[in-house]
């Protein structure tokens, strides 16, 4: 991908954990690289195509002259998380902030913090069989979208299924949304437990009714196999209530661990029947 390239971005601010550091400060070294596609801009030659990298560098000062931190890591952090979420165009920030001042009583030249953050596409599946069941989807994309680090983009129509497994219950609504966070796979499932949880779900029955389900499908093409978290979801091939509204808004994903689209996936769901 094409990239802009902010290099040796001098700032001035107080940083460290010792009190002289906060009282005093020291200049800061930022290097930043932000990952977009620059060719329309350099077809066009339209700024507004393109990012304004001033504005970026003035976001990068604004951002570690507001506040304190401890380390540079969490500067680095804050300055990137800032960059990605005010700037829709960039996809990917690299990040490297150095301290040339660091309190450190030996002759070196800086000491830094090197980070990739990026934005990440996932693809979540809804469910509901207690109560409101419409109400319980719509609050869960409510919520999704007040969180400052997720974006919903796409949300599919939602559609009525059979319960899946032996327990005896009312049927489900279902539905699936795109979302574009900034969170790490496990970062988003805390969120999303977090959610359940507010819409009363309780862990009672495995494949019992719930007033909330949410499931995370797929994150970019990686593979996580975790205790508590499986992506690409481990049953999503075999599941029409997760093929079918996933292939409305997402029908040319590709679910990493069999190379197939989803499209092709619901295609060969439905032949099996």
């Amino acid at each position: 991908m094409d990239k802009i390239i902010i290099k040796d971005l001098e700032i001035f601010a107080y940083h460290g954990v010792l009190g002289e550091e906060k009282r005093n400060g020291q200049p800061f070294i930022v290097t930043a690289e932000l990952f977009l596609d620059l060719r329309e801009a350099g077809i066009k030659d339209d700024l507004s195509k393109t990012v304004n990298y001033a504005e970026v560098c003035q976001l990068i000062s604004d951002t570690m002259t507001k506040e304190k931190f401890d380390l540079i890591e969490a500067v680095a952090e804050a300055v990137a998380g800032a960059i990605l979420l005010r700037f829709e165009m960039i996809k990917e920030v690299h990040l490297i902030i150095s301290k040339p001042m660091a309190p450190i009583p030996m002759t070196f030249d800086t000491v830094c913090v090197d980070i990739v953050r990026k934005k990440h596409i996932v693809y979540l599946g809804l469910g509901s069989n207690l109560g409101d069941k419409e109400g319980y989807l719509d609050f869960a994309i409510d919520q999704l979208n007040k969180d400052e680090f997720i974006r919903v983009n796409k949300v599919s129509e939602y559609i009525v299924t059979e319960p899946y497994g032996d327990v005896e219950q009312d049927d489900f609504l279902n539905g699936c949304v795109e979302i574009e966070t900034l969170y790490t796979p496990m970062e988003l499932l805390s969120v999303i437990n977090d959610i359940e949880q507010s819409a009363g779900r309780k862990r009672l029955i495995h494949w019992g009714p719930r007033t909330l389900d949410i499931d995370i499908l797929l994150y970019d093409r990686e593979i996580v196999m975790e205790e508590k978290l499986k992506i690409p979801h481990v049953e999503m091939t075999k599941r029409e209530f997760v093929l079918k509204p996933l292939v409305e808004i997402a029908p040319y994903a590709v679910h990493p661990g069999v190379g197939k689209t989803v499209l092709r996936l619901y295609e060969m769901l439905k032949t099996e029947e």
